[in-house]
């Protein structure tokens, strides 16, 4: 989840809120990557999750990478709730999933020593408290009542707005981990393509990092329970947006869409204010009930845009939302995989050609039915797999395009970042493949077996 934006006057004219949007228009000499992971901590010996306070906690491991790391800290309410440094951010989900928010950075060379830097670090301090952590899309046994929500403001509000719209979204909240990146565009032209294309081709992310086929100890029937768990969360704020894909899209159609989404709350002198349900367009009338007679500045328009989760979405870059939580080399395939589809103008080209044609019930059923079956999924002739081979042969000309050296010229692309792809389009398999097959034999269908074996 997103911390609270900052700078920003007063909104004085309605225009300012799709400015905000096209503030983010970027040269493609400084378009960069950033990369989100998030994952499970819990408890080695009881493998119960880690508590928020404690001798071993999610707290313990903050702190200790504030004091041997040099991150410094942020807190609310006396608590402290993240970190940051260089650009990148350490920060809290609901449940006490740990998030890394990678700085922006040019390749995905470097995103990668990112990741892995991150790892290790927290390795390190979890290993110190008898902890560990394990990426994967959903939470494999752990009940609802297992898991402790943090102690933000933010996710009080969400917790209980949750309980009163769809059925799923205090699962999500709990119990769910993905892998994202932050793209660049250098236009309004091109955030519509690159937009497009990921909400069309956002399936085959789904897919191929399918990586939640347990949830509360067993099987659930889906490749991935986090993506099935997005559907019934609240469709205010969820799901394809048909209008994205129609004649006239730009900044100003998602300023439209995001004002109609009903609002979670305000953040004024570090603490959140309850506007649970209450309208933005109430609020640029100085009409919010919440807060009367105030109009909202340039920050509450950006807190306001981290409070919408459809399956990719635009705030001054775009971020695809589609893929599970996962394990370690694959948290760099997914930057991989995205770069190469839509930072190389022929391949953002080829890739629209691909879906260009697919009408909303289209796209739809491939999310479901990515969600169901990874790779094996099958929709109005739309195979799977198929599709998803011909969608990395496209990332992999991308990246080769790109032609980005790593390890001081030794490695003369990116295109080795999507070898766990390669090795899956191969074999057929997804992660969720492999658990499901090892939960029906070698673990004789003990879920727990998977956090000996995944964890980082």
């Amino acid at each position: 989840m997103s911390i609270p934006q900052s700078g920003g006057g007063p909104i004085e004219r309605p225009e300012q809120l799709a400015e905000y949007l096209s503030d983010g228009c970027k040269p493609k000499a400084d378009w960069r990557i950033g990369t989100e992971h998030e994952k499970f901590g819990y408890c080695k010996d009881t493998l119960k999750p880690l508590p928020y306070d404690g001798a071993r906690s999610i707290k313990a491991v903050l702190e200790g990478l504030r004091d041997r790391f040099e991150w410094a800290p942020v807190e609310e309410g006396g608590n402290i709730i993240g970190l940051t440094k260089e650009g990148a951010n350490v920060s809290l989900e609901p449940g006490g999933q740990l998030e890394l928010s990678g700085a922006p950075l040019e390749t995905i060379h470097q995103t990668c020593d990112e990741v892995n830097v991150h790892l290790r670090e927290v390795q390190s301090v979890a290993d110190e408290i008898g902890a560990r952590f394990i990426g994967l899309g959903a939470a494999p046994h752990w009940s609802h009542d297992d898991m402790p929500l943090m102690p933000k403001g933010r996710y009080k509000l969400m917790d209980a707005y949750m309980q009163k719209v769809g059925t799923h979204g205090r699962q999500m909240m709990r119990r769910t981990c993905t892998v994202q990146v932050n793209l660049d565009f250098a236009s309004e032209a091109d955030m519509v393509q690159k937009l497009r294309v990921a909400f069309a081709l956002q399936p085959v992310a789904t897919a191929l990092f399918a990586n939640s086929p347990f949830f509360e100890g067993k099987l659930n029937g889906h490749k991935s329970w986090r993506s099935r768990i997005w559907r019934s969360l609240d469709e205010d704020r969820t799901g394809m947006l048909p209008f994205v894909f129609e004649d006239g899209f730009g900044f100003e159609a998602w300023v439209d869409y995001a004002l109609d989404v009903p609002m979670y709350f305000v953040y004024r002198d570090g603490k959140y204010i309850d506007a649970l349900g209450m309208s933005f367009r109430d609020f640029m009338k100085g009409k919010l009930p919440a807060l009367p007679g105030e109009v909202p500045t340039l920050s509450d328009w950006g807190d306001h845009l981290t409070t919408l989760f459809p399956e990719a979405r635009i705030k001054k870059f775009i971020e695809m939302r589609g893929a599970d939580g996962g394990p370690w080399r694959r948290l760099c395939a997914l930057p991989a995989f995205w770069v190469g589809l839509i930072y190389d103008q022929g391949a953002l080209d080829a890739a629209w050609d691909i879906c260009k044609d697919w009408d909303q019930e289209t796209r739809e059923a491939l999310r479901v039915a990515a969600s169901v079956d990874g790779l094996h999924a099958d929709v109005a002739g739309v195979n799977m797999r198929e599709l998803a081979g011909r969608v990395v042969d496209i990332a992999e000309a991308g990246l080769r395009a790109r032609a980005m050296q790593g390890a001081g010229g030794l490695l003369p692309d990116e295109t080795h970042f999507l070898n766990a792809l390669r090795d899956s389009l191969e074999s057929g398999e997804v992660p969720a493949d492999e658990l499901i097959r090892k939960y029906n034999t070698d673990w004789d269908g003990d879920v727990t077996r998977v956090f000996a074996e995944y964890s980082y």
